[in-house]
């Protein structure tokens, strides 16, 4: 759960002063700092990372009254459906802290792998 928190703040506040994807290099970070698995990498990455878009879709959606959302609905799925963009926006936000938070564990696995290799 800390992990997830851990992302979720560091994407926010990467995002505010860097391009979007930087919120993949604090995923990566954080998993590869404390993920005990693969599979938790994984989803401590996706749920960090979704959380923070799914609140920032929904601000975006509340703020402009569905209007914005809307129109770019119309724009991507020609048709109006607010709530599958802002679902669409979540899934592949998630999907982008998840593989990272994945690849930050495999590369800490293969760091240790490497260290424990080299001392026999």
């Amino acid at each position: 759960m800390i992990q997830i928190l851990l992302i979720a703040l560091g994407s926010v506040l990467a995002q505010l002063v860097l391009p979007w994807w930087s919120l993949a290099l604090v995923a990566f970070a954080v998993c590869c700092w404390r993920s005990s698995a693969a599979g938790r990498a994984f989803w401590y990455g996706f749920a960090g990372v979704a959380l923070v878009w799914l609140i920032y879709a929904l601000l975006i959606h509340i703020r402009s009254d569905g209007i914005f959302t809307g129109r770019m609905s119309q724009l991507l799925f020609k048709a109006d459906a607010s709530a599958v963009l802002i679902i669409v926006t979540t899934i592949l936000g998630g999907l982008v802290g998840g593989l990272a938070g994945v690849s930050g564990y495999f590369v800490r696995q293969t760091l240790v792998n490497q260290r424990s290799a080299g001392k026999a």
